[in-house]
């Protein structure tokens, strides 16, 4: 029976902590210009009275920030406050193991889900939603300490819950290979869409522009990989060989390193990589950290079980390799010295594969948390004392139970791909998700669906003037605009306006309502929207005072190729005007604006003498000069350091080597790294044990170093209690 996931759990919680932390940090410093009285979308309009109880305006509207006023806090400081709150709580529980805590998991995700609900178009992304649905996934995988006495390394039906990021995590990945065909975007089908990605995705990195440099061919075969990793690979996941796990693990995060490198996706890469961690196991973990238990012990000839564990592993390696070179008709060039590729299959029969193995893909995951449940219930059967079992089989049965439920209904929107097999579920499934959606517990996804920018990156560029004759260009912090600026690094920040400046280049103004609003304000001289644009006035050609006339023009960008021998980064070309010119009262604006009911008076902040208001205004301050990226590397840097001292004292405090002493036989408490009483694996503390515990070694259960060699594995050197 393999091992409780301690460690892989541990990671999961710990980089979830960090994603919290990007993902309010990261708001926090853009919540004025984009939801304050005076932003671009202020988030009072959603939250209008409606003469209702707070109970039935949480019950339709979910959000704490309808206890805003009784704080004495308007919808703009409420939101700024739940972020806050977010950050503090995702920092601690980055720094600190006990604060990896169910209930802190589960205050984080609600005052996530409080800001998505008001946060509009700005909030409308797949990694927001994701991030909601892990967020809920780490309340049930967390262990619950703070309400109870001691900390029990693990609980028998750990392994159930912390099923669920890995069958998140297939969905994620195989939606999104598969979205990529189902889209017939001719790109993708034709294994050129690498060719246009490096440049048209919303803001590259330096990095990018190296990457499109690169030959057709091997763009081709990058394509290939895609492929090969979203949608053959994910199958893996619930492979029963973990030698082939953690292939899969290393192909996941061998994508997401490279799509790091290349594009800023602020925490999606990050969240990807950490449910990844749900394909590893205890023992790969423990190799990382120096900790692994297991001991060299091949033997010749090798036994049955592991000559054909490894033969269904070359099995599975050869199958791989034959079907992609098989569907997607790879040939080498010997002339030519490159690998040449193609689709060789069609459209049909894509979808009829996809329609034939959705079902059963279906049937292959529950047939794994099956297995999972039935593991978790022989644990539960092996615990100690009569009491202590029927308190585990019955956390057992509501884990269980709750994951079953989860899987359930998230089967509705992972067949969305194949509307077949959606029609094909129980209606129960249909009914229950359909009460839970609004909470965001269960998401479809599909990324770059579709290839944009074929003809060229489109990009809107904002002028002002203050006679309408001559025109200056306003230059955006991050997003693509001067030829000559390299394109920046911002992850794990995300400038949300100028991903919305992206998507609004891809259709005409009106499919954007909030760009009316932009244009509004800037030319309204607001400080808290034009830090959006630029954080320091000398880089903002309008800081003396407002543009008397505003305009927007389409331009055509592409990466100059390093054929070209110029410092430039980009070229660019003039298409069309994006927005007319407009000037404040404008009809044509003012229409706009009443026309998306962006239109209404601005109330003046009132002065308040409560405590609280003026502590969160104060910290707005400080926080104003500073950029997003700048405030979010400062807390990882913290963090780091912290943990690297922790390390150090530990390592300083172990001293001479112990005596070596002999270990107790496998299977004894001492084994499990702690003492066994009433049925759990309890920790020993540090006093008894001798040492202290570090910050960042990778164990889920919080033990450090107990061997002579300095590597612990919680077998040798340690005295068993009396």
């Amino acid at each position: 029976m393999a091992e409780p996931p301690r460690r892989p759990r541990a990671l999961l919680l710990a980089g979830l902590a960090a994603a919290y932390l990007a993902a309010f940090g990261s708001l926090y410093v853009q919540i004025p210009g984009l939801y304050g009285r005076d932003g671009i979308l202020p988030a009072r309009r959603v939250l209008r009275l409606s003469g209702k109880g707070l109970w039935e305006q949480l019950r339709d509207f979910p959000t704490l920030l309808w206890l805003g006023p009784s704080l004495g806090l308007d919808t703009e400081l409420g939101m700024e406050l739940l972020c806050l709150l977010g950050v503090l709580c995702s920092f601690g529980a980055l720094l600190l193991e006990p604060l990896r805590d169910s209930l802190v998991f589960a205050l984080l995700w609600v005052l996530y889900l409080s800001l998505y609900q008001v946060g509009q178009v700005f909030l409308y992304f797949q990694w927001d939603s994701l991030l909601l649905e892990a967020g809920f996934l780490a309340v049930l995988v967390a262990p619950l300490r703070l309400l109870s006495w001691g900390s029990p390394a693990w609980r028998p039906h750990d392994s159930v819950t912390f099923w669920l990021a890995r069958w998140l995590l297939f969905r994620l990945m195989f939606a999104s290979g598969v979205v990529k065909l189902t889209s017939r975007c001719p790109t993708w089908w034709g294994l050129t869409a690498l060719t246009y990605h490096y440049e048209t995705q919303c803001i590259p990195t330096p990095a990018a522009w190296f990457a499109h440099q690169l030959p057709v061919w091997f763009q081709k075969l990058s394509v290939v990989g895609t492929y090969v990793i979203e949608v053959a690979v994910p199958v893996l996941f619930f492979a029963p060989i973990r030698r082939l796990r953690l292939f899969a693990f290393y192909s996941q995060v061998l994508l997401q390193v490279l799509i790091i490198l290349t594009g800023n996706y602020n925490f999606f890469n990050m969240l990807t990589i950490v449910l990844a961690s749900s394909l590893l196991d205890e023992e790969h973990v423990g190799r990382w950290t120096g900790r692994s238990k297991r001991r060299n012990t091949g033997s010749w000839p090798p036994s049955l079980g592991s000559f054909l564990s490894t033969l269904l592993e070359l099995s599975t390696y050869s199958l791989l390799l034959y079907w992609s070179i098989q569907y997607f008709g790879l040939e080498i060039s010997w002339e030519q010295r490159l690998l040449e590729s193609k689709v060789a299959f069609t459209y049909h029969e894509f979808t009829t594969w996809l329609r034939a193995v959705t079902l059963p893909l279906v049937g292959l995951a529950f047939l794994s948390l099956s297995w999972e449940i039935l593991a978790a219930m022989y644990r539960c059967a092996c615990v100690r004392g009569c009491f202590w079992k029927l308190w585990a089989t019955l956390q057992w049965a509501v884990f269980a139970t709750a994951a079953m439920g989860v899987f359930a209904i998230s089967l509705v929107p992972f067949t969305y791909m194949e509307h077949e097999s959606n029609a094909k579920l129980w209606p129960g499934i249909h009914q229950a998700f359909g009460a839970v959606q609004r909470f965001q517990l269960v998401n479809s996804y599909g990324l770059f669906r579709r290839m944009t920018g074929v003809g060229g990156r489109p990009e809107v560029v904002l002028e002002g003037s203050y006679d309408g004759q001559s025109w200056t260009e306003i230059e955006f912090m991050y997003k693509p605009g001067n030829v000559s600026r390299a394109p920046p690094v911002v992850a794990p920040h995300q400038p949300r306006l100028d991903w919305q400046m992206w998507f609004a280049a891809l259709a005409h103004h009106s499919s954007s309502p909030w760009f009316s609003s932009f244009v509004h304000r800037l030319l309204q001289g607001q400080e808290d929207v034009i830090r959006l644009v630029q954080v320091d006035e000398s880089q903002y050609p309008f800081s003396a005072r407002p543009p008397v006339y505003l305009r927007a023009q389409l331009y055509k960008y592409w990466f100059t190729s390093s054929a070209e021998g110029s410092h430039l980064w980009w070229r660019r070309q003039w298409v069309q005007e994006f927005f007319p010119t407009v000037s404040l009262g404008d009809p044509t604006l003012e229409n706009l604006l009443n026309q998306y009911g962006l239109k209404d008076k601005t109330l003046a902040r009132r002065p308040s003498a409560a405590v609280l208001p003026r502590v969160l205004q104060s910290l707005r301050r400080l926080c104003r000069p500073v950029p997003g990226p700048t405030i979010l590397w400062s807390l990882y840097l913290v963090a780091a350091t912290v943990c690297l001292l922790r390390a150090l004292r530990r390592r300083r405090r172990g001293g001479a080597p112990p005596t070596r002493h002999k270990g107790p036989r496998r299977g004894d408490p001492a084994d499990r790294g702690g003492t066994e009483k009433n049925g759990h694996v309890r920790r020993r503390e540090p006093q008894e044990r001798g040492e202290s515990q570090g910050c960042g070694d990778g164990h889920g259960d919080g033990r450090s170093d107990s061997r002579g060699d300095g590597r612990g594995d919680g077998r040798h050197g340690t005295k068993r209690k009396k």
